[in-house]
């Protein structure tokens, strides 16, 4: 069913209210800011951001007799927006709060287009990308590609993860390992694993160690799966695969950074679970497939599309087999749907 497209007066007056709402929850914040600097705060020290809720945040200290500790606190007026896996300076309050003062430099950021467009950070500090697919829903290669060129052009470096590898059965097998010879010739690190019965979590949960990570993946592969394995006791919701579309649900609804027992980070939200590549430019999409590099620049013609055009370098290396079919026919499937893609 297709869905109803809003007026020009329906979506004015739904701005106008969440403008409205924004107003107010601003101007209660700025009260309780003020009530809060008014009294006595303790000194200044590091906090990790661990979950964002509007206009407040939860942040864990790093140090000082408050190690450990989470507190809910205030943004003074002047920073700039926060995410979660941000580090910050902040200052104690009484009652299990207190207020940011400062942002510290973000080593990365992962960002995605708002309504209306505008490229909005949704996680900071992730150094490790880890990308979900499963024999069902149906592991598709382009999906594949389209988080790669994510990871990519974030500076963020990639994990293939194979989730439900006790679901590979005769009819999958074949696609599924045509899918893993390509990307380990390409050289990218892959790793196959069962959530439910808990074959290769062990080798998962060392490779994790020591980073800030995220999970991406289409519905229905198990990313809250994998997290309720490796973070006993969070109790992430598990959408089941639709019988009708075979697609998976949505489940997690807040971003939050999570603690594994052995070390590292997983920065777990929706807004990062699943986003496209609208902010990304032609040249963005071409440096994301790795063996592009050392072809780009060389075609003939300085403005090649890599289509039909006569010396053109990327169609050398498709026809003596340096770049796979499945691999070209995904770069332009990205390209045609840049302009499309839906948020």
């Amino acid at each position: 069913m297709a869905k109803r497209q809003l007026t020009r007066r329906q979506s004015w007056r739904i701005d106008k209210v969440q403008e409205e709402r924004a107003a107010r929850a601003a101007k209660r914040e700025s009260r309780m800011l003020e009530e809060l600097e008014g009294g006595d705060l303790g000194p200044e020290q590091t906090g990790l951001v661990i979950a964002h809720f509007g206009v407040q945040v939860e942040v864990e200290a790093l140090e000082g007799e408050l190690s450990g500790q989470v507190q809910r606190c205030h943004l003074r007026a002047n920073l700039p927006a926060l995410v979660t896996g941000d580090r910050v300076v902040w200052r104690p309050g009484h009652q299990g709060n207190g207020v940011i003062v400062a942002q510290l430099p973000r080593t990365s950021e992962l960002c995605r287009p708002d309504m209306r467009g505008q490229l909005k950070p949704v996680a900071g500090n992730v150094d490790l990308i880890v990308i979900v697919f499963a024999p069902l829903p149906h592991a598709h290669a382009n999906l594949i590609d389209r988080y790669l060129v994510a990871a990519e052009h974030a500076g963020i470096r990639p994990l293939l993860l194979l989730n439900k590898a006790d679901l590979i059965d005769d009819e999958n097998a074949a696609h599924l390992n045509g899918l893993l010879t390509t990307y380990r010739q390409l050289g990218y690190e892959l790793l196959e694993v069962s959530a439910r019965e808990g074959g290769g979590m062990e080798e998962l949960k060392v490779r994790l160690d020591g980073h800030v990570s995220v999970f991406v993946g289409q519905s229905g592969v198990g990313k809250s799966s994998l997290v309720n394995s490796l973070l006993p006791g969070v109790d992430t919701r598990v959408g089941a695969l639709s019988e009708v579309t075979g697609k998976g649900t949505h489940t997690t609804t807040t971003a939050r950074l999570f603690h594994f027992p052995g070390g590292g980070e997983l920065i777990d939200s929706p807004g990062i679970r699943e986003f496209g590549l609208a902010h990304v430019s032609r040249d963005d999409v071409e440096a994301g497939f790795i063996e592009f590099r050392d072809l780009l620049g060389t075609c003939r013609f300085r403005d090649c599309k890599h289509d039909r055009e006569p010396g053109c370098a990327l169609l050398k290396a498709l026809e003596d087999g340096r770049i796979q079919p499945q691999r070209m026919a995904s770069y332009r499937h990205i390209l045609s749907g840049i302009s499309q893609d839906e948020y």
